[in-house]
């Protein structure tokens, strides 16, 4: 792999880009590393998710992300849809177990805006009779 692989991921407002080129094995986001920029496990376990489904050799490569916008859970779920189109980029046969997994498909969901005349998306004023 002498070039640099990239790809574009999404979720709600979180828009992730990932790189993929030749390095040590690490998975570095916004220059730090993955266990200082998501403490939590399950986050870690999310974006480390499509390497495991299809079997990705991360020694030798280096995956590095830049994300922005959202919250942690949305940018994590980005930068998993980032690394399984970065996959597919490298090699096709890896569209299968991702896309059973469902790793491919952008999550349509988003916060709804706020209407005027509510006091929020949804939520009316309390109603009083008299």
């Amino acid at each position: 792999m002498s070039e640099i692989i990239f790809a574009t991921g999404r979720r709600k407002n979180a828009v992730a880009r990932a790189y993929f080129k030749k390095g040590n094995g690490k998975i570095t986001i916004n220059k730090r590393e993955i266990e200082e920029y998501f403490p939590r496990k399950a986050l870690q376990m999310m974006v480390k998710q499509p390497l495991e489904c299809t079997g990705y050799d991360i020694n030798g490569k280096e995956i590095f992300i830049r994300v922005m916008g959202g919250g942690i859970a949305g940018q994590a779920g980005a930068i998993r849809h980032a690394i399984s189109r970065a996959l597919v980029k490298v090699d096709e046969k890896n569209k299968g177990p991702l896309k059973r997994n469902k790793f491919l498909t952008r999550d349509p969901r988003m916060v709804e805006r706020k209407k005027y005349g509510r006091r929020g998306a949804r939520r009316r004023f309390q109603f009083s009779k008299r």
